[in-house]
Order: C-alpha cells, then structure tokens, then sequence
C-alpha cells in the first residue's frame, strides 16, 4: 500500500514528465503548394524564368532556404502543370514573405518579364494554391537524401480525400500512429506530411515520398506492402480514404531539391 508521500512523489514525477514532453514537442511546420496551370511553351518558358531567376531568391532572401520546383514525369498536353512547394515555420511567414517580396526591389526587377505581362500575354492560366499543416508524427520537412540526376528522380506526391471530416482526421491518425514510421523504416526519404488546411479538395491530406528512379519507387512499395498489410484491416481505420490521386514528378534543375 503506497504511502501518501508515496503517490505524491509518483504524480509530482508524472507531472515533470509530462511538462517535459510538452516543451520537447516542435511546433509544426506549415507548406504551401503553388501550382501554376499553363498551356503554351511560351508560358512554361516565362514562369521558369521567373522561378528561376527571380522567385526563388526571393523566396531565399525571405528566409525560406528550400524551396522545391517540379514538374510531372507525365504531363497532360491540354493543360500543364508547375509545381511550387515552400516551406514556412509559422502561418504567419505566408504573409509575411508576399509583403517582403512585393515590396524587393531586386525582384520587380529580376521577374520584370513575368510581372508585367501584358493582360492578354499571361505567363500562366491559373495559379493554384494549397495550404498544409505538417502532422504531429513529423513536424517539420526533410530533404530528400538521392544521389541520382535531378532529371532521373521520381517524387510521389500522393493525395487522400476522405468523405468526412472526422474520417480525413482517422486517416492523420493512423499515419500519425503506424504510417509515417513504417516510411521512415523502409527509406522512403519523405518530404513531408501535411493535413490540407485551405485548398479546393477537402477533407484532404497530402504527402511526398522520393526515389533515385522508377525501379527504385517500385522495390520501396512492395516492401511497404507487408508492413501496410498489418495495420490495414484494424477495424478503427477503415473507410477513412475516399479518393487517392498519385502523381509522379521529377525537379526542376533549378530546385533547391
């Protein structure tokens, strides 16, 4: 029978446990995904120059050191796509960049072509854009460790609707509990993981696996197979995706990854 003194020494102990837990815990990062939808060659060429020599060193100068650019391995003829992914330590730093950027100077200058097109020489058709939470199993992004050419990578940016909002948070969970380290066991040199906070597919989650190469891609999942196999059936986390989009996607030469 424990004393008094006993159980007072065991919850004082709990409580420095669990404050220490709380302070260890990074506070997560948010992204930010730009697609730009285009049609021509003439407007590829455009938003590549402005990514390339004025964009991204602006985004740099802000203080967002890793900025990815990429295209997909199979792009659509009719509408074409750019992929834009930016990393930022607080919601707060996604206006704070816009203002810094749109007051520079050096980039009015660096992407004078692409900012003052004229209304019916537009550089693109559309820009989407698509706001992520990073998930509490990984709270900050990672850079791809490959060791191929840019142009031979293969990045998996997977998508996950759900039917409700209560099943999208079920499948975070479950990703939060098994999935993400079941990746990191196998190697699959995630980007990121992220809860879509603001975009036009939601309840939805979003994440980004890389590979030196297809073959490589396709020897990671079937080793992830048996791992899935063992959490998949758990009754508590079926029904909790409604519709899965897989693109594949190789960078930019001029992405910082």
């Amino acid at each position: 029978m424990k004393s008094f003194f006993d159980k007072l020494l065991l919850s004082a102990v709990a409580s420095i446990a669990i404050s220490a837990h709380v302070y260890a815990a990074k506070p997560a990062f948010y992204f930010q995904i730009k697609v730009y939808h285009f049609k021509t060659d003439t407007q590829e060429n455009k938003i590549d120059f402005y990514l390339k020599n004025a964009y991204l060193q602006a985004l740099h100068r802000a203080g967002i050191k890793d900025v990815g650019v990429f295209r997909p391995i199979f792009q659509d003829t009719s509408e074409k796509l750019i992929y834009v992914f930016i990393p930022l330590k607080k919601l707060t730093d996604l206006d704070r960049i816009d203002t810094e950027i749109g007051k520079n100077s050096q980039h009015a200058e660096s992407g004078k072509s692409y900012l003052d097109a004229a209304y019916d020489q537009a550089p693109y058709s559309r820009i989407e854009s698509i706001l992520l939470k990073a998930f509490s199993a990984m709270p900050e992004y990672s850079l791809p460790k490959l060791n191929t050419p840019k142009n031979e990578r293969v990045h998996e940016l997977r998508s996950y609707e759900a039917a409700t909002e209560n099943l999208s948070f079920n499948k975070i969970e479950m990703f939060n509990d098994y999935e993400v380290e079941i990746f990191s066991k196998l190697n699959f040199n995630a980007v990121f993981y992220g809860q879509v906070i603001a975009g036009s597919k939601m309840p939805n989650l979003m994440y980004l696996t890389t590979f030196n190469n297809n073959a490589d891609r396709d020897s990671h999942w079937a080793a992830f197979g048996p791992e899935y196999k063992k959490i998949s059936g758990l009754p508590q986390y079926q029904h909790n995706v409604s519709k899965n989009v897989t693109l594949f996607l190789y960078p930019a030469e001029y992405s910082d990854f």
